[in-house]
């Protein structure tokens, strides 16, 4: 495992989210919306999104405005709905402040695990992995997880091998190594230093 850390230590010395927001709610909001789309559109997105509304006119909004804005993401009326109900959760159980607890999180409409995992390790440094595609792709490429693993399941997997002081730091690490050189499409296996611990590569290489 160590081979690993230190190869995304090498890559990615000081990992961040590529998620553009000004406070934790936006975060949030951020991530729901990030839901089977790309970092990429939703920060387009929210640029739009967070000029017009605050947290505070966000729970008030007209639904079909929300769902003209954020339209380039699909899903755009269930997604609408979710942040408009997150709002009002926010501020009225909770007193404007994004809770750290995940049972809190997953309470709210849109949360899943894996939106309240990115939360949780993002703003409060918490122990959690959040297994998005990339997570799930790169486990399964570098033996961490077998092919018919749920995502809860490589979840589990990954905190049993690595070592808890590095979850947080490590689901930023392995995503930007799926996204830019572990890819799903022409991954950048020559270049790899981990291809000899890879079984992508090894029944590629056959």
């Amino acid at each position: 495992m160590k081979k690993i850390t230190d190869y995304l230590d090498c890559l990615f010395p000081n990992p961040k989210p590529e998620l553009l927001y000004n406070n934790d709610f936006e975060f949030l909001i951020a991530v729901v919306l990030s839901a089977q789309s790309t970092d990429k559109k939703v920060n387009k997105v929210t640029k739009v999104l967070f000029e017009k509304y605050d947290i505070n006119s966000l729970k008030d909004a007209n639904i079909d405005d929300i769902i003209n804005i954020i339209k380039p993401l699909g899903m755009s009326k269930k997604k609408a709905y979710y942040i408009i109900e997150i709002s009002k959760d926010i501020i009225n159980k909770y007193n404007n402040k994004i809770p750290n607890n995940r049972d809190e999180l997953m309470t709210m409409s849109g949360v899943g695990r894996k939106t309240a995992n990115v939360v949780l390790a993002q703003l409060y440094n918490k122990p959690y992995i959040g297994v998005d595609t990339h997570i799930n792709r790169v486990s399964k490429r570098l033996g961490l997880a077998k092919e018919q693993d749920t995502v809860l399941i490589i979840e589990e997997k990954l905190y049993r091998v690595f070592p808890k002081e590095l979850y947080s730091r490590l689901h930023l690490q392995m995503v930007l190594f799926g996204r830019y050189y572990c890819k799903a499409h022409n991954p950048q296996c020559n270049e790899c230093k981990l291809k000899d611990i890879c079984k992508y590569y090894e029944k590629k290489d056959k």
